[in-house]
């Protein structure tokens, strides 16, 4: 299948924006967020956009023949563009527990004894680790990075006032 070349704009430092022209390939989930996958005309190499921050795509020239994309590129690429934040809970609940409610990697949890465990995860923001471990429905401390706890705080006390708590 022949795809259309299409010229996007990108927001860039100061409020200018960039245009570039690329060839579409896919678009590709990762996390919470969505990327175009494209060959970029001027660099003549793969790509990764966001596709939050595209902004009136057009449609330029002629078809040109589809490219292989190397799955590689797509893994390093992505890897790349998202910020990982490390956490590291100390859970009060079983290993074989912890994993069962809260669909971590089997890797992400270290047994210290039958009633305790290391939970060590990652995320593109403390955000959003903090309102997944909100669900977690088992006790748990924060052992690191300081701020997770900051932003679990944050949360219940939003949660706390949509109650009609004032607290």
């Amino acid at each position: 299948m022949r795809t259309v070349p299409v010229l996007i704009a990108l927001p860039r430092q100061r409020r200018r924006r960039v245009t570039q022209a690329g060839e579409p390939h896919s678009l590709v989930s990762a996390g919470r967020r969505w990327y175009f996958v494209a060959w970029d005309v001027d660099r003549a190499d793969w790509r990764t956009f966001r596709v939050d921050r595209i902004a009136s795509p057009l449609p330029i020239g002629l078809r040109c023949p589809p490219r292989d994309l190397p799955a590689a590129f797509v893994i390093r690429s992505l890897a790349l563009a998202r910020p990982v934040q490390h956490v590291e809970l100390l859970v009060h609940a079983s290993a074989a527990e912890l994993a069962d409610r809260f669909r971590v990697r089997t890797a992400e949890v270290q047994p210290l004894d039958e009633n305790t465990c290391l939970l060590r995860t990652t995320a593109d923001s403390l955000e959003w680790t903090a309102l997944r471990i909100a669900h977690l429905d088992l006790p748990f401390e924060v052992r690191d990075p300081p701020e997770m706890a900051d932003h679990l705080r944050t949360l219940a006390a939003k949660l706390l006032r949509a109650a009609g708590d004032p607290a």
